[in-house]
């Protein structure tokens, strides 16, 4: 089992690493997405 202090440093090592984390989440990439969609569609030609 590891020591508390070794427990305590690790655990504040990933609270600060999630703080930084820049994860983008599928509901910020909407308008990203659609306009690739949307030139795939167009490179296809396949109606909207």
């Amino acid at each position: 089992m590891q020591d508390q202090h070794k427990r305590k440093r690790w655990l504040d090592n990933m609270i600060e690493a999630a703080k930084h984390e820049t994860t983008a989440m599928p509901w910020a990439r909407g308008a990203r997405r659609a306009a690739f969609i949307a030139k795939r569609k167009e490179t296809l030609g396949v109606a909207a």
